[in-house]
């Protein structure tokens, strides 16, 4: 599961409340990212695409949708295309794992990224974790205030940046622009217990053995791969590939890591249901959007919803 440790788009955002701009200390690095110019968008919106997946959910006369996100991508993938939009227009309410844009998450998101004293790694592990913040152009002094498995999930998510990928361009945060621009609300499915409480360990062990194991894959070189193939299988909305993900990734071997990836997924997945239908019955039409992961295979969102009486199809999206 090392790569699944979620992909939240926020974890780069909360860095600066930890670190400021300290990355200017840094050469060979790869430029920042910066958030698109007035006329960046205007053209990202003109000649946006469609990418990733959508389906219809019709029940009691409405349709809601279900749109199946990556939480990195490059700067063009971050407008989303003519169909995913008119599908936002015609929704009542955008609904997101969590809101990034929300203020109260934000807060609580930062507390829980906070290093716990109590729990330690060892120090091998901790001269590595630092040695490859160091290579990610991140302060190593990081490791002394974030959770460790926080910070290797950030470090996951910033692999790719010599690749031309960003958190910044997760679509995530385009949606809650454009529907906050509509003038939609935007709720979150999940609290922020619910997305990390799967993500930062409660023990030493726990920890250690999380950490060893992300390390591993980073100093391995095996992070880049996975996450451009996932990321590419996403934008070609290939979901039958991303449904047989743990097929190719050589990330969940073990029978501890493929029961942390159920609870991770699948776990998860019934709760998001129940918060979409919850919408849904209470009068709203609904955009959904969810980490692409979380849409496919028998227990992925579509097949939960066509249970609780949804009829389910999928929308051809112009590639």
């Amino acid at each position: 599961m090392k790569l699944l440790h979620r992909l939240v788009p926020w974890l780069l955002a909360l860095l600066f409340a930890f670190t400021g701009p300290a990355r200017a200390q840094y050469t060979l690095c790869p430029p920042a990212a910066k958030p698109p110019t007035e006329e960046q968008q205007a053209t990202g919106l003109r000649e946006a695409r469609d990418r990733g997946m959508l389906w219809r959910a019709t029940k009691d006369g409405r349709t809601s949708w279900l749109y199946g996100t990556i939480h990195v991508g490059r700067l063009a993938w971050a407008f989303p295309g003519p169909t995913v939009r008119d599908a936002l227009g015609r929704s009542d309410t955008l609904a997101l794992e969590l809101d990034p844009q929300d203020p109260a998450v934000m807060v609580k998101m930062q507390r829980y990224m906070a290093r716990d004293p109590k729990l330690t790694l060892t120090p091998a592990l901790d001269r590595r974790l630092r040695a490859q913040l160091q290579k990610a152009c991140m302060p190593p002094a990081l490791a002394d205030q974030m959770a460790p498995e926080m910070l290797g999930a950030t470090l996951t998510v910033t692999a790719v940046r010599r690749e031309g990928f960003d958190a910044l361009y997760g679509i995530d945060f385009s949606l809650g622009q454009a529907a906050r621009a509509l003038g939609k609300p935007v709720q979150s499915l999940e609290t922020v217990e619910t997305q990390l409480g799967e993500l930062i360990s409660d023990n030493e062990d726990d920890l250690r053995a999380n950490m060893a194991q992300m390390l591993d894959d980073l100093e391995q070189g095996n992070v880049i791969p996975q996450m451009l193939r996932l990321a590419r299988a996403w934008e070609a909305g290939r979901d039958e590939e991303l449904a047989n993900y743990t097929e190719w990734c050589r990330c969940v071997e073990t029978p501890r890591e493929k029961a942390r990836l159920r609870r991770l997924i699948e776990g998860r997945n019934a709760g998001l249901a129940d918060g979409i239908d919850r919408l849904h019955a209470g009068g709203q039409s609904v955009f959904a959007a969810v980490g692409g992961l979380h849409l496919v295979g028998p227990e992925g969102l579509p097949a939960l919803m066509a249970r609780r009486g949804y009829t389910v199809t999928r929308e051809p999206l112009p590639r």
